[in-house]
């Protein structure tokens, strides 16, 4: 199975019905992570076929869980996921992907530049030292820290009513004890990748 035919039945098992231009748009972001890869180590995962599972399918499983937000903040995004693949299944929402890291955040500079991503702003900075005139309605993190850190890193962020959804592994339970106990765990969401043989879990969190 090529990597299109794997994207597009991933698409399916995920209930996402996307336009050609999207599969398109994932295909050449797809392509565009491969290259740089080589040089730039955005990602451990560096076969093509693994990609899809572990970058597209993955950071797509979060879509159905962006439909209430028109501004997401993806921190930590690192080689663009989840903020990147969400940009694309969501043009109306406005994503700043956000990294420390110049080398990460040039790639994705690029990305958005030859995607032409309209949707998107690239941020190099740390988290806790980002200000930004509209605060954020989602916030996600995918590899970036344990849950209490990315909260508390990320609280003058969030916008008032705003949700955390924290992209994890197998279910967070030691993570979620470590809370404090002004914010809330809304949910805990198990995800089901097509192709990846690994837990999932979206951890939603809401301020009090």
């Amino acid at each position: 199975m090529t990597y299109n035919a794997e994207l597009k039945q991933g698409l399916s098992q995920l209930s996402l019905v996307f336009s050609d231009r999207q599969i398109q748009l994932l295909e050449a972001y797809l392509a565009l992570l491969l290259k740089w890869n080589q040089t730039y180590n955005l990602t451990a995962v560096r076969e093509e076929q693994r990609m899809v599972s572990y970058h597209l399918l993955d950071s797509l499983s979060l879509v159905p869980h962006l439909q209430q937000g028109s501004r997401l903040l993806d921190v930590g995004s690192g080689g663009g996921m989840p903020g990147i693949p969400a940009a694309i299944a969501c043009p109306d929402l406005q994503v700043v992907v956000l990294d420390s890291n110049h080398k990460k955040t040039t790639f994705l500079r690029q990305v958005v530049l030859e995607l032409g991503l309209r949707n998107v702003e690239v941020i190099t900075e740390r988290v806790e030292a980002y200000q930004s005139e509209q605060q954020f309605d989602r916030i996600t993190s995918r590899a970036f820290s344990e849950l209490s850190e990315f909260i508390k890193l990320t609280r003058h962020l969030l916008a008032a009513g705003g949700q955390y959804l924290a992209m994890k592994g197998v279910y967070p339970y030691e993570e979620i004890a470590l809370l404090s106990p002004d914010v809330r765990v809304a949910d805990v969401v198990q995800l089901s990748v097509p192709g990846l043989d690994a837990e999932r879990h979206l951890v939603r969190v809401v301020a009090e």
